[in-house]
């Protein structure tokens, strides 16, 4: 059933006592994850089951085997989806010094039942040549009819932006940011397609001027081996919403322990390994997300970006929101 990453090294070695196991649930792509798992799995002699699959999947995955799963670990992106698992009761609560420590409370759920590895940021994609930094502002502005026809954006159904929309939900009020929405929705050059990446393909044909997109897409884009793919990332910039006010909407990768965790133990330890400085580097350098560790320094290309306030709301919030946030999207047409 499951993709063994490393065989114990200790039972390789003959030794008799029992090595540490944990079975993992992953929304992260294999690419972005195995890599490290790998590394841990090596360094400490723990054997590594993974199942790679959609986030929705696998969470309803953890709902029908119950008691019965096989999984220790869940690794998803999003607080949105982070949340969803908790609110199953799929998910189970963890005291641990280490993660407490190196994590800041904001970025871990406030009763310890998930726990931020890493993080990015929903910016502007802007086009160089016809929009300049000075007018870009927030994400409010974005609802100003001088974009009529110049924003490109994916389905309301991301994940991504039902939390964008939550966390203006939470800052904002209902009424406010239906208003907003609906504003925005107007801007639209066209109908919602595709991912991240197709917006910000969209505006470097021209399509549209603005993009909405997670950074880390367009540093893939910026280092793909695909030519066509790095000059369409060459020719937008970023520029980060609401450095006057609240501050650039942030979002994380998450782990959790699983309910009904067979291994909680080993799973934990795993956890604190994916937010150590060693780790921590490794997710900044390879997949180009921000650490979430303040003493790990981001990649080169995402400190070419510059520095950026982020927003200093608690995820929790981008949770408990969402459901209306999706509500408040089907009102204001965003399909």
């Amino acid at each position: 059933m499951f993709k063994k990453l490393s065989l114990s090294l200790l039972l390789a070695c003959g030794v008799s006592a029992q090595a540490d196991e944990v079975n993992i649930y992953s929304a992260r792509e294999e690419n972005l994850i195995k890599p490290i798992l790998d590394l841990y799995a090596e360094r400490t002699g723990t054997t590594i089951n993974l199942v790679t699959g959609g986030a929705d999947e696998l969470t309803q995955r953890l709902e029908l085997e119950g008691a019965n799963t096989p999984a220790d670990l869940l690794l998803t992106v999003d607080v949105g989806r982070l949340y969803r698992a908790k609110a199953a009761g799929l998910l189970q609560s963890v005291e641990s010094e280490v993660l407490s420590s190196v994590i800041p409370a904001k970025y871990r759920d406030s009763e310890g039942e998930w726990f931020g590895v890493s993080l990015r940021s929903r910016v502007v994609i802007y086009d160089k040549e016809a929009v300049q930094p000075s007018d870009l502002s927030t994400y409010a502005d974005l609802a100003d009819p001088k974009w009529a026809g110049k924003i490109c954006v994916r389905s309301s159904s991301n994940i991504y932006n039902q939390s964008l929309v939550a966390s203006m939900i939470s800052h904002n009020g209902v009424e406010a940011t239906e208003a907003w929405a609906q504003g925005f929705v107007a801007n639209f050059g066209r109908p919602p397609q595709g991912g991240d990446r197709d917006q910000i393909s969209a505006v470097a044909v021209g399509q549209c001027q603005l993009a909405i997109s997670n950074t880390y897409y367009l540093a893939g884009m910026l280092q793909s081996a695909d030519a066509d793919e790095r000059a369409a990332a060459e020719s937008v910039a970023v520029f980060f919403p609401d450095q006057n006010g609240n501050g650039a909407h942030v979002n994380v990768s998450g782990a959790a322990v699983t309910k009904a965790a067979k291994n909680r133990d080993a799973a934990i330890k795993l956890i604190e390994f994916l937010v150590s400085e060693e780790a921590q580097a490794w997710y900044a350098e390879t997949n180009n997300e921000y650490p979430v560790r303040a003493d790990v320094p981001p990649s080169e290309l995402l400190q070419s970006w510059g520095s950026f306030k982020a927003d200093d709301i608690a995820l929790d919030e981008l949770g408990i929101h969402n459901a209306e946030a999706v509500r408040l999207m089907d009102r204001a047409g965003w399909q």
